[in-house]
């Protein structure tokens, strides 16, 4: 089959696009208000950006459904600063719980019956269950087109500045996937999660 996605005549009962990307990593975004409210919500279209110095980008599609932009986009360009937790097959349903459309006053940690930890280097708190996280300062918004008149794309770019690693994850000093046992987006409201892993080696020249 092909389809023109500017007329999106697919024909199927659902839009294939975010299954043709798959598995795509959970940025589980930590930030913090001007007003001192936790804000706590997973994005799916994220990676990491660069390795020196290390960046990430994930990005933030449409409005509140209550009108106005999403909390942790406004909290990133208003504060400056974030933290990204790693989501976990253990923290699954938390996760499901912190992506309600709920308003800007609510704590979604608290909602998620998730406890806190304080970052090192920036405002927002992370999760303390998570065993992974990234303090990031927030470096720019670009604004991707967006079909819906006055919703924004957003891709937001921060700079990680600091990095937690729970040392009961470690094995022989690497980060082992095996005991973390992280979380994807796959299409519709699949997911999977990373339990099977192989390695290969680069070829030589």
């Amino acid at each position: 089959m092909f389809y023109e996605t500017d007329a999106n005549d697919h024909g199927l009962p659902h839009d294939p696009f975010k299954s043709c990307i798959v598995p795509r990593p959970i940025a589980w975004v930590s930030t913090l208000s001007t007003d001192g409210v936790v804000n706590l919500a997973p994005f799916s279209f994220f990676n990491g950006a660069a390795s020196d110095p290390p960046q990430v980008l994930f990005c933030i599609n449409g409005n509140q459904p209550h009108g106005g932009i999403k909390d942790t986009l406004r909290n990133c360009e208003e504060t400056g600063e974030f933290v990204v937790n790693m989501a976990t097959w253990d923290l699954r349903d938390q996760m499901n719980t912190s992506c309600a459309a709920v308003g800007p006053e609510v704590d979604e940690m608290e909602l998620a019956g998730l406890e806190s930890l304080p970052s090192r280097l920036v405002k927002p708190p992370r999760v303390k269950a998570s065993p992974i996280h990234m303090e990031c300062l927030y470096q720019q918004t670009v604004d991707l087109p967006s079909t819906i008149p006055n919703q924004r794309n957003a891709l937001v770019l921060g700079r990680v500045i600091g990095i937690h690693i729970d040392d009961s994850v470690l094995t022989d000093g690497i980060v082992d996937l095996r005991k973390i046992r992280p979380i994807g987006r796959l299409g519709y409201m699949d997911y999977a999660v990373v339990d099977d892993i192989f390695s290969m080696a680069r070829p030589r020249v």
